[in-house]
């Protein structure tokens, strides 16, 4: 996946989170829904955002951005900003 396609999950995770808060506004979901997916999307959202930092960060270096990998959720949310 390269940069472009990453923003445009980015992007879709984003539009995602929209739809679901406004769901949950319309009476369309539960809460209990809301918050399971929105977790989900959350959680894909933190990993695409790791994986376009870390392509950054090897094209700065100098290192090829394909050698970067997607990051499991738990590692990823582990990270303190």
């Amino acid at each position: 996946m390269d940069d472009r396609e990453i923003m445009s999950q980015i992007s879709e995770l984003i539009t995602t989170e929209h739809d679901l808060r406004g769901q949950l506004a319309r009476g369309e979901l539960t809460s209990e829904q809301e918050r399971e997916r929105l977790r989900s999307a959350e959680e894909a959202l933190d990993q695409c955002w790791d994986l376009l930092r870390q392509r950054r960060a090897k094209r700065e270096f100098g290192e090829s951005p394909e050698g970067a990998a997607v990051r499991s959720v738990s590692e990823v949310e582990g990270y303190q900003q």
